[in-house]
């Protein structure tokens, strides 16, 4: 793995696609803790500029959430993890919201985290996660509640796992799959892809970067990847990004 990190030449046609928990923005003890710096935002605003608009959150969030934390921006954006995406024309596409074994599973996870001082459950409405931050000692014991939902939801669920959080959710999509709708429209077809993330959730994103010859970066390390780079931390993702920015240079006219 790269740990210098590529810029690219001025007027060159990048696309970005940003995760943002542990990307853009420190994780915290709990989701609703999180935060986007204002730097961050002011960042992300003149490198939108300066690659006219080729920039998507791609993020296990659900859309308006997304939206929440990074107003007044309003960017394109793939939500949990794939199966919710709004374009650059702010057209939502959104995968079923009924499915019955999700909703059977809300009572099993709710009992656990009753159970389990410091578990918490996230409702995104087509997805439910499991978060075990504050209750590591649960970890194994959480492993096992998913297994069993995912046995007995005759293959309607899968689970996507994450820092200190296992998340039950649909197939048929994720971020790699996102990225690829993305690249089938303006302003990002025909551009070079560059995917950052740094969990378990992004390598599906990476892998499909790799595919594309595109950029692949994985933040932080501690974990198996098949990022071809390495940023070191949030910060240092916010130096390169502001460094692409300015190497990108004001957006051509005419």
């Amino acid at each position: 793995m790269k740990n210098q990190l590529p810029l690219p030449g001025r007027f060159a046609r990048w696309a970005f696609f940003l995760d943002v928990d542990g990307t853009l923005a420190d994780i915290a003890p709990t989701p609703s803790a999180v935060a986007i710096a204002d730097h961050a935002r002011d960042i992300l605003s003149r490198l939108v500029a300066a690659c006219d608009g080729a920039v998507a959150l791609v993020s296990g969030r659900a859309l308006a959430e997304v939206d929440r934390l990074f107003a007044p921006l309003h960017l394109p954006v793939a939500g949990l993890h794939g199966l919710e995406r709004r374009d650059t024309r702010g057209r939502v596409s959104r995968a079923t919201r009924e499915v019955p074994a999700l909703r059977a599973a809300r009572g099993a996870l709710e009992k656990f985290a009753a159970d389990h001082p410091g578990a918490l459950i996230e409702d995104k409405d087509i997805t439910l996660a499991l978060h075990f931050r504050q209750a590591p000692a649960a970890e194994a014991d959480a492993e096992a509640l998913i297994a069993g939902l995912i046995a007995t939801s005759n293959g309607a669920l899968m689970v996507q796992r994450g820092k200190m959080v296992l998340e039950l959710r649909p197939g048929g999509s994720d971020k790699g799959t996102a990225v690829r709708a993305f690249m089938t429209e303006p302003p990002f077809a025909g551009r070079l892809p560059v995917f950052v993330g740094d969990d378990v959730t992004d390598e599906a994103g990476f892998a499909t970067i790799n595919e594309m010859n595109g950029i692949s970066i994985r933040v932080g390390d501690g974990m198996p990847t098949c990022a071809r780079h390495d940023g070191a931390s949030v910060a240092a993702i916010h130096e390169w990004l502001d460094a692409a920015a300015n190497a990108l240079g004001d957006p051509p006219t005419g």
